[in-house]
């Protein structure tokens, strides 16, 4: 019975020691290795894109005025009224114009007949001048007497251009007042449709300053176009002739499509950002867009087919010092403690931009620095970026392999009795403990 219970104390020590030995050695051992978080390199589709607001507007918009002040006396259409080029769409009470008119046209009778009056005069001066030249040829007529008679035709001659001037000034004003009375009634400039209208019948129209607007018409609205604002940096890849797709609030699972017909010089400032309108034809068949609505708008300027791409978190990626300390250098090196080529706290002077960057000097730009995860260890590769989705970018051929994993992200080993929790993303800081999970973008 002795025997039994040493055996059972044994075993149950044994099975007590390995558990310790495990959660004392094993466990640490593991928790102290580096991880990280990778992705596999893709080969697909990319389209790098420009993205823009807008508001939809017709082609062709025109306000509809009054040159004429006066009272609504009729209204022929309302909103969404479909015209045609000179209906009648309003008319002011004409009855003051009609008056002023009838005056002009008394006014004008009046200078015919003092046209005609001057001219009998003239006629009259004539035959006593003619007299007068027969009886001062006989000697039965002064010079002063006859000096009058010449004067007379002179005059009256000078009455008839007076009163022909007169009859033209007449003319002028009745021929103004009939266009006034013209403008009494409202037509229609073109072949559209009414978007709005700002009288009623009734209300008064007051033209004396300016010409108050009556009515808005746009042209036919199978045909509409899209104002975009476009930022400054983003202005120099858009070009005429390019397709572009929209959607609007009204249809959020629609995509609409749009041709650019012009990029506009005039540039527009609005809260210290510089935007260029781009304009879009759109077709509108269907009539389901309307004037006004806001537009998001994407114009794709480049887009690839079969090409290498990966995340642009990978692009983003430093790795930490202790990250490739206990990872262990690239060369292998003993110590472990090397800073390498895109690691963070390390100086540019080795070529290797950090994490995502640019190179050292211009020209640099499209050459960044990926972390390939090889043999359990990270590598840097330099590379050369082509277009980018804002999601993911192309890599040119040449640098990476389909089945390369790239490091996205490194999660720091939490040592035995420290609380996991995430390190500052600052170059230089953090040895080996007391980290959770760690973002490096």
């Amino acid at each position: 019975m002795v025997r039994k219970i040493i055996t059972y104390v044994v075993l149950v020590a044994i099975l007590a020691g390995g558990v310790f030995a495990y959660y004392r050695y094993g466990r640490d051992k593991s928790a102290g290795e580096p991880k990280f978080k990778t992705a596999q390199v893709e080969r697909g589709r990319l389209s790098s894109k420009v993205t823009a607001t807008g508001t939809l507007s017709a082609r062709v918009t025109v306000l509809v005025g009054s040159q004429i002040s006066g009272r609504i006396a009729e209204l022929f259409v309302d909103y969404n009224s479909k015209v045609k080029k000179g209906d009648i769409l309003a008319k002011i009470d004409p009855r003051l114009l009609n008056a002023t008119l009838q005056k002009a046209r008394a006014q004008v009778a009046q200078a015919a007949a003092a046209v005609t009056k001057a001219k009998a005069n003239h006629d009259q001066a004539n035959k006593a001048f003619e007299r007068a030249k027969n009886l001062k040829a006989q000697g039965l007529m002064g010079q002063a007497d006859y000096d009058l008679a010449e004067t007379a035709v002179s005059s009256t001659k000078a009455d008839i251009a007076v009163a022909q001037a007169q009859l033209s000034s007449a003319a002028a004003t009745a021929s103004e007042a009939e266009v006034n009375l013209s403008f009494t009634v409202i037509k229609s400039p073109i072949d559209g449709i009414v978007l709005s209208r700002a009288i009623d019948v009734g209300q008064t129209v007051a033209a004396s300053l300016q010409s108050p607007t009556l009515f808005t018409i746009a042209q036919d609205l199978r045909s509409i176009q899209v104002d975009t604002f476009v930022a400054e940096a983003d202005v120099g890849k858009l070009a005429s002739g390019m397709e572009a797709t929209f959607s609007v609030d009204a249809y959020p699972g629609t995509r609409f499509k749009g041709k650019i017909r012009e990029v506009r010089n005039a540039a527009q400032t609005v809260q210290n950002v510089v935007t260029y309108d781009a304009v879009l034809d759109v077709p509108n068949e269907e009539l389901k867009l309307k004037p006004g609505m806001t537009a998001n708008v994407t114009f794709v300027w480049a887009e690839k087919d079969n090409v290498l791409k990966v995340p642009n978190a990978a692009l983003r990626f430093r790795p930490p010092p202790e990250a490739l300390g206990a990872a262990g250098s690239p060369s292998g090196s003993a110590s472990g403690r090397r800073r390498w080529p895109g690691a963070a706290g390390s100086g540019s002077a080795s070529g290797w931009g950090g994490g995502g960057g640019g190179g050292s000097g211009e020209g640099e730009a499209n050459r960044k620095t990926l972390w390939v995860l090889r043999d359990g260890k990270p590598h840097p590769v330099r590379v050369e970026t082509g277009i980018t989705d804002g999601t993911f970018t192309e890599i040119l051929p040449g640098h990476l392999k389909d089945d390369d994993e790239v490091i996205t992200e490194y999660v720091a080993p939490a040592e035995s009795g420290a609380t996991s929790a995430p390190k500052p993303n600052t170059p230089g800081m953090g040895g080996g403990g007391g980290g959770g999970p760690r973002r490096m973008f």
